[in-house]
């Protein structure tokens, strides 16, 4: 089992999720975040609190999604630990609302 940031994030990069993050899992870039899952202890606590739905229990995925376990792993392990809240992407609530949430 593992929790996985998807393509929902894109754009968006809200970060509430690294505020509940107690092990600081998270990784980002330009365009969305990721999680590192040796690192992370599968609090699921990051998964209601995602405002664009985008962070599943892999065990949860749907299969058109099952992908993103390795790009989570590849990104993760690249990119630098998010682990303070920041402001989301200029593009976030067009994205957002796209998604219809």
């Amino acid at each position: 089992m593992a929790i996985i940031v998807t393509d929902n994030c894109r754009s968006c990069r809200f970060t509430e999720c690294v505020m509940v993050c107690p092990v600081a899992c998270f990784h980002g870039d330009n365009e969305m975040v990721y999680i590192e899952s040796g690192a992370c202890i599968e609090c699921r606590a990051c998964i209601p609190v995602c405002p664009v739905h985008a962070i599943y229990d892999s065990e949860e995925l749907p299969p058109e999604k099952q992908h993103w376990i390795a790009i989570n792993a590849e990104r993760a392990a690249i990119l630098p630990i998010i682990d303070e809240k920041q402001p989301p992407l200029p593009t976030a609530e067009a994205q957002r609302a796209k998604l219809g949430y």
